[in-house]
């Protein structure tokens, strides 16, 4: 018999797998560009950009999000739960990682519809449509399927890395056992990452890196690409 802990541990793999159809394979986040313009063109400078992104952006952005929506949802807070994805997609500096943030969150709402989420209708209220943010209609599913937030903040990161490194197989490239040790190397980061994103106080929510901005401003106008923009 599978438990509801098993259960949970299930839903989780589903949420976080690149299988599910919300098109985080479709975005490369600003990685596109800085492969073209010869910034990556390593596995150790691929390492670089992915651990200094989870540094400075997703344990001081991302994750710190992630724990307050997910509370505001535990809680019935949908005033919160507004102010808080309105936050993540202010926090999104140029076209491309807006349309990251919302095209994704507005393709996990229409999935969540179809398995008929408990109270979504609910929750819709709270944002305007397609102004829904990833962050915040993953902390929806994980409330829902009793993801406990520890494990719902692992997979969240874990689905941004195995994009990146998705994204870094096809543009460095890289060959399947560089990415596979790449995801162990930084995987072994997430710890820290997450200890840090628990101590983040609301003031303290925010990043500033410029090259990342740039490289995804740039991308807009790039003369070839595999990704959108």
């Amino acid at each position: 018999m599978i438990t509801s802990t098993e259960t949970s541990l299930l839903r989780l793999m589903q949420l976080s797998s690149a299988s599910l159809p919300v098109g985080g394979y479709s975005f490369s986040q600003g990685l596109e560009y800085a492969v073209d313009s010869n910034w990556i063109s390593t596995s150790e400078e691929t390492y670089d950009w992915c651990q200094l992104l989870l540094d400075e952006s997703i344990a001081v952005v991302d994750l710190p999000l992630l724990i307050r929506l997910l509370d505001a949802v535990n809680n019935n807070d949908a005033e919160q739960f507004a102010y808080w994805n309105a936050t993540v997609l202010a926090c999104r500096e140029t076209s491309e990682l807006s349309l990251t943030e919302t095209a994704m969150g507005s393709a996990l709402i229409r999935l969540l519809d179809q398995l008929e989420l408990d109270d979504l209708e609910f929750w819709k209220k709270a944002f305007a449509e397609d102004s829904i943010s990833f962050i915040a209609a993953f902390a929806l599913a994980a409330s829902h399927w009793q993801i406990d937030k520890k494990s719902a903040l692992v997979g969240y990161c874990w689905a941004w890395l195995e994009n990146q490194i998705a994204a870094a197989t096809k543009l460095v490239p890289l060959g399947q056992t560089a990415a596979q040790k790449l995801l162990i190397k930084l995987g072994e980061q997430l710890p820290e990452v997450l200890d840090k994103a628990q101590a983040i106080e609301d003031d303290d929510i925010g990043a500033s890196l410029p090259g990342l901005a740039m490289a995804s401003a740039w991308h807009e106008t790039q003369y070839s690409r595999l990704f959108r923009s």
